[in-house]
């Protein structure tokens, strides 16, 4: 997996996913909002990462990841941290080595739906990170930067549709 630019353009750019984005809305967040796709070579798209900058400019404060099922980027060690977190640090320019060092799945409420939600705990405390599964079979993952996931996050995720993401 290589470093992943939310600002250059790829020559190859997919033109958008297949499947909604689960994400806070842009116009919510009051900070900068950058959002990449991970292209696979033949075009498709493979990911959506939405970067949130609270920092105003010194580095983001979240990234949330959706990755369709049968994405690279899904198939990582165990130990292995996923691909957000280590997009985490490439943003915030941290070169330390980071790894998983244990994993709490734990019920949460979003809406109608539960959630099982899995709980890293990574070597460099200051980032959180979890994981779950749509009913789509999209992984969604949140890593943030010096600051707890609470439950309320969960609240102001939302399906943003797939044509937001569209390039033209």
């Amino acid at each position: 997996m290589g470093d992943m630019s939310f600002l250059r353009r790829r020559s190859a750019t997919p033109a958008g996913p297949d499947f909604d984005v689960l994400a806070m809305d842009p116009g919510d967040w009051p900070g900068n909002l950058g959002a990449g796709l991970l292209p696979a070579p033949d075009g498709t798209c493979q990911g959506v990462f939405l970067r949130y900058d609270l920092f105003g400019g010194r580095g983001p404060a979240m990234i949330i990841g959706n990755l369709p099922e049968g994405s690279p980027a899904r198939e990582i060690a165990e130990d292995e941290i996923p691909f957000e977190v280590a997009q985490l640090l490439l943003a915030l320019e941290n070169e330390e080595e980071v790894s998983v060092v244990g994993v709490e799945d734990m019920p949460v409420m979003q809406g109608d739906n539960l959630l099982i939600v899995r709980r890293l705990k990574l070597s460099e405390s200051r980032i959180s990170c979890v994981q779950f599964d749509r009913s789509d079979n999209v992984l969604v993952t949140i890593a943030a930067w010096d600051r707890p996931i609470t439950d309320d996050l969960y609240a102001l995720l939302k399906p943003l549709p797939a044509e937001l993401f569209q390039q033209g």
